[in-house]
């Protein structure tokens, strides 16, 4: 299959299609704003209210006029744009691929030999969040803003949470294995191309960030793309640090040790903050850094929380490489073993973390429906994951049944080549919705192969299903037509038969917002739909049933700017207390319960609306592999970004001893 490239297939359709779009933009763009001057966000609110200096009705007063008038003269240009622009979208291909060009061309090449290297099997990390980057306007009802500034933000936050370093934490005792300092921990087997072996200890994985020189200077950017232009943890020693652990109570060192730690990094000098678009993005409050705020991680400051505890001693570490060429920031998880110890039947490690997984493979994004912030949200992507495929949608009639004026708001990235890509449009869209190209992306991915030359790939589907609270039906017809379109898609795209397969597959992963939860009683349809026959949720127990350390991933827009949960650190901690997921998080609706969650907390009961779902199946793979899951996450990364927790699930494929 031919994965398309640009938008038209030919430049005097693109050329066209630029020039009717340049006609319609100012008229777009004026509407935008006038519409967003009349709907504050609460951060607006509070400004106001402790600025007395800050003349907001004056100001509306003034431009509003101004924005009508300008409105106004640009009507006839829009609608002889319109004119052109539409029928140009029975000619429009349903996405646009893009693949970072380069010296890191060869990045996802080099990323299939790895299973080779593997020997026994291999683990995969995948990525879901809705990330709310609407037209202004539209932004502003879910009390967010600034949607340019916000898609910048959040993808540098995303690659940079996923470039970060697996730190390797031994640890001497025997009996002892629990972590302190763990954001996304894990056991984990040697990554390939990693020399070292293991003498004694259990080995975890522990995500942070590596700061080298020119930490604090304007060229902290420019420097790491020029050393890694992606950003992918794979160049071997450079990104791997070893931390032991000596067997004190608990992992931790004493507060003599940690006062040394902790003196030698504010030792090593302040720094200038390096953020690229600075004056962009100081606009919104939501790339304010503050104490113990590690969302962004190109701040050069950390919390005394946040810095790791490391041992120095014996003449084993370089005394003055530690000062001037290691800043680590993790997400200190105090109640991490206290809440693994409730849930000991659990086979894998859960846990809110601060951070996207380090070495993130795949990411499913929902809602980036603004192009302009689909293309910035892009260029910051791309620092990292070497294959995108975005502008994920269809527009005016074509192919759905309504008039579409946004495109499904999809977006997809990942380490690994692409092979095939699919996109279907959701014809029973209601309301709201009926105006976006609502519908699932099917990618195929090629992950590695055997001795024997066969390719080894694996499927992945994302989706956005209806939002109107209600439609229990629309969205039961949806995933009926999701199933569907997945089975449609594996046998278009298999090459292999039983008895001379050219393909393995390796895992089949669905995920995206599903816009219900499994314990709402309004959901019961759609939590008993046959999909969960075929796929697993790793944080359900069953029809109506989420398993005790699963929460919501629905934040309730109220609260974004409240100082308890304005950082990702902050947010964390919050939701690690019942009674701060209460004031924070959306629960089942109820005749009894008011739409906001405040000064109801005793009535709650749960942890919240998750509707955001990570999915994997068994079914359709290799049959003497087996696939399991490690690692799953709710991640506060993006906090105040966006209204919704992105999740996190590493799966690991089994494959034996030796390879088939």
């Amino acid at each position: 299959m031919v994965l398309y490239t640009s938008p038209f297939p030919n430049s005097f359709l693109s050329v066209l299609h630029s020039f009717s779009w340049g006609l319609i933009f100012p008229c777009y763009w004026l509407a935008d704003r006038l519409v967003g001057s009349f709907v504050p966000t609460t951060y607006e609110k509070r400004q106001r209210a402790d600025d007395p200096c800050y003349f907001h009705a004056l100001c509306i007063i003034i431009t509003t006029p101004i924005y009508l008038a300008l409105l106004v003269a640009s009507l006839p240009f829009a609608l002889i744009g319109f004119l052109l622009w539409s029928p140009l979208q029975s000619a429009r291909r349903p996405y646009i691929y893009s693949r970072l060009k380069g010296k890191n061309h060869a990045n996802g090449a080099t990323l299939l030999t790895e299973w080779k290297a593997a020997g026994s099997g291999k683990s995969f990390c995948f990525g879901s969040a809705n990330v709310c980057l609407l037209p202004d306007s539209l932004a502003r009802f879910n009390n967010v803003f600034n949607t340019q500034a916000r898609a910048k933000e959040i993808g540098r936050r995303i690659r940079n949470g996923a470039s970060r370093p697996q730190i390797k934490i031994y640890i001497d005792s025997p009996t002892n294995t629990s972590i302190s300092a763990a954001s996304f921990s894990s056991l984990v087997s040697p990554q390939a191309g990693d020399n070292r072996t293991v003498n004694a200890g259990i080995k975890r994985t522990t995500s942070m960030e590596y700061k080298g020189d020119n930490c604090g200077s304007n060229n902290g950017e420019e420097s790491r793309e020029d050393k890694g232009g992606s950003g992918e943890p794979h160049d071997g020693e450079e990104n791997t640090c070893i931390v032991p652990i000596n067997g004190e109570e608990n992992g931790h060192m004493s507060d003599t040790e940690t006062d040394t730690v902790n003196g030698q990094a504010r030792a090593s000098g302040p720094a200038e903050p390096s953020l690229e678009g600075d004056a962009e993005i100081s606009k919104t409050p939501n790339h304010k850094q503050k104490e113990g705020d590690s969302g962004s991680l190109d701040s050069c400051s950390a919390s005394r929380e946040s810095l790791v505890k490391v041992r120095v001693g014996d003449g084993t570490v370089d005394q003055s490489t530690v000062n001037n060429k290691l800043l680590y920031k993790a997400s200190i998880m105090k109640k991490t073993s206290v809440r693994k110890k409730k849930h000991t039947d659990e086979t894998f490690d859960h846990e809110i973390s601060a951070f996207f997984p380090a070495n993130l493979d795949f990411l499913c994004l929902q809602e980036v429906f603004d192009k302009r912030a689909a293309e910035k949200l892009k260029e910051q992507l791309h620092h990292y994951f070497e294959y995108i495929i975005y502008d994920v949608g269809v527009y005016s009639c074509h192919s759905c049944c309504s008039f579409k004026f946004v495109n499904s708001g999809l977006l997809f990235a990942s380490r690994y080549p692409v092979m095939d890509a699919a996109y279907h449009c959701y014809p029973n869209g209601r309301g709201m919705d009926s105006l976006a190209s609502k519908g699932a992306l099917f990618l195929k991915v090629q992950v590695g192969s055997t001795p024997q030359d066969q390719r080894i790939v694996g499927y992945i589907s994302c989706t956005h299903l209806q939002a109107i609270a209600g439609d229990t039906t629309v969205r039961c017809e949806q995933l009926d037509m999701l199933q569907d379109w997945l089975s449609e898609f594996r046998k278009s795209t298999s090459s292999s038969s039983t008895a001379n397969p050219e393909e393995l597959v390796a895992f089949d992963v669905l995920c995206g917002d599903l816009n219900f939860d499994n314990c709402s009683s309004e959901d019961k349809l759609e939590q008993q739909h046959s999909l969960f026959t075929h796929y697993k949720d790793p944080c359900r127990v069953g029809p109506g049933e989420d398993k005790p350390w699963a929460i919501g991933t629905l934040l309730d827009p109220e609260g974004l700017y409240d100082e308890e949960v304005c950082t990702p650190d902050n947010l964390q901690k919050v939701l690690e207390s019942e009674e701060g997921r209460k004031g924070y998080l959306v629960y089942p609706t109820s005749k009894n319960h008011s739409s906001s969650q405040k000064g109801r907390k005793a009535s709650l009961k749960g942890n919240g609306r998750r509707i955001d779902y990570m999915l994997y199946t068994e079914e359709g793979l290799y049959l003497e592999w087996k696939v399991e899951v490690e690692e799953f996450s709710f991640i506060t990364q993006l906090a105040g970004m966006t209204d919704h927790l992105p999740v996190a699930m590493r799966l690991v494929v089994s494959t034996g001893e030796d390879d088939p």
